[in-house]
């Protein structure tokens, strides 16, 4: 499709709420990550991506001044995998390489207060795109949420429930809508980016 053959108008909210709704990985393509081991069973995967979605939930804060010690889950999506990795010490090892690495893209939405979270951590984020800014070429000077992404460009409805989204997010065990919702935050911004190449709007180039 020519990218002049998009129509740069947001559908409305009611619209939107009427469009079938987003189709998420299937289950057996969603792997939870706890351990060391489960990290060295994918690494060789890991080495070879050049493209991830990247996403990251925390135990909401409610009371004042309270710190997060987030995040506490860390999501990598391929357009076939997602991953959704439960922060602790070993796994954080295993990451950093990825994350530092330049040749490496990281793309998601709304990431500005992504990068002191990881520098706590020791985890300087390199090539990493924040897709919310990319839509000024089809005239929107705001940036773009991921659910009016997925709209504009898919005709979709991307569910976004606060309920989960403010859920605790550190808990051992998360529960199955957890593990879709943090899923489809990794793996729906690969396939913005893919389509937003495709229409040649950005290129699968370093960012920064």
């Amino acid at each position: 499709m020519n990218p002049t053959n998009l129509n740069p108008v947001l559908p409305s909210k009611e619209h939107i709420q009427k469009s079938p709704l987003f189709q998420n990985l299937e289950p057996e393509n969603i792997q939870v990550i706890h351990s060391l081991s489960q990290c060295l069973a994918i690494e060789q995967v890991f080495k070879n991506c050049t493209l991830f979605g990247f996403d990251t939930e925390s135990k909401p804060t409610f009371n004042k001044g309270e710190i997060s010690t987030g995040p506490h889950i860390i999501q990598l999506a391929t357009v076939h995998q997602a991953y959704l990795f439960q922060v602790n010490p070993q796994i954080l090892t295993f990451l950093k390489p990825i994350f530092e690495n330049r040749n490496q893209m990281k793309v998601g939405f709304g990431l500005k207060n992504d990068a002191p979270l990881f520098r706590k951590k020791g985890i300087q984020l390199n090539n990493i795109l924040d897709l919310s800014k990319c839509f000024s070429p089809l005239g929107f000077t705001n940036t773009m949420g991921l659910k009016n992404a997925m709209a504009l460009l898919f005709q979709v409805n991307f569910p976004k429930s606060k309920k989960i989204s403010t859920s605790n997010w550190a808990r051992r065990v998360l529960t199955s809508p957890q593990i879709q919702y943090a899923a489809a935050d990794a793996y729906a911004p690969v396939l913005v980016f893919e389509e937003l190449r495709r229409l040649g709007f950005i290129s699968h180039t370093t960012s920064k």
